[in-house]
């Protein structure tokens, strides 16, 4: 990985910047999760409604940890077991976290993804990262950079290059409450 697109897109994600960059299926953005602006915006060129919530990624389990609440360590070890990896798990989530993360919930979807390129990204920044599929809503996410160039043309302070992880779909989510698939 270039380490000047590295540094251009943490620059922009500390100015509340909205940036693109590849994870493990899909092309996806990502903001600051406790700049509300940053936040807002994305979901505004995602055209989602915040009521939907995020998912926050994470280099590892550390940078999770403001954001939710671990009620045991059952729950904790059923997700834990599968990261760094492609498996997104919701927790409750703790009181720290803001309400355009968990969206009308009170739970929040966390990952600590094992894709090279968001793992550098989120040390680099020195914390973890609001990650959605890089697609205005109804349309299918981007594969590529050109997709991504094409769906916002202008509108992203940075695009990280990179390559997919190999997946051909979006990660699964599990409820770590229940370990049930909420989206396969």
């Amino acid at each position: 990985m270039n380490s000047i697109h590295l540094r251009q897109a943490v620059s922009a994600l500390r100015r509340g910047g909205v940036i693109a960059y590849p994870t493990e299926a899909v092309w996806g953005l990502g903001a600051d999760p406790w700049n509300q602006r940053a936040c807002m915006r994305l979901l505004d060129l995602k055209r989602r409604e915040w009521q939907k919530g995020l998912i926050v990624v994470a280099a590892d389990a550390a940078q999770l940890e403001p954001f939710i609440d671990v009620p045991s360590k059952t729950v904790w070890k059923r997700a834990a077991v599968t990261w760094p990896g492609p498996n997104t798990w919701v927790f409750p989530c703790s009181a720290r976290t803001p309400e355009w993360i968990s969206g009308d919930q009170d739970s929040v979807a966390v990952r600590v993804s094992a894709h090279d390129t968001v793992r550098a990204l989120c040390l680099a920044f020195g914390g973890a990262l609001v990650s959605t599929s890089a697609n205005p809503a109804s349309r299918p996410p981007a594969r590529s950079a050109t997709q991504v160039r094409l769906y916002f043309r202008d509108a992203l302070d940075a695009l990280l290059p990179g390559t997919l992880g190999g997946m051909d779909k979006p990660t699964s989510i599990r409820d770590a409450m229940t370990g049930h698939i909420l989206r396969r």
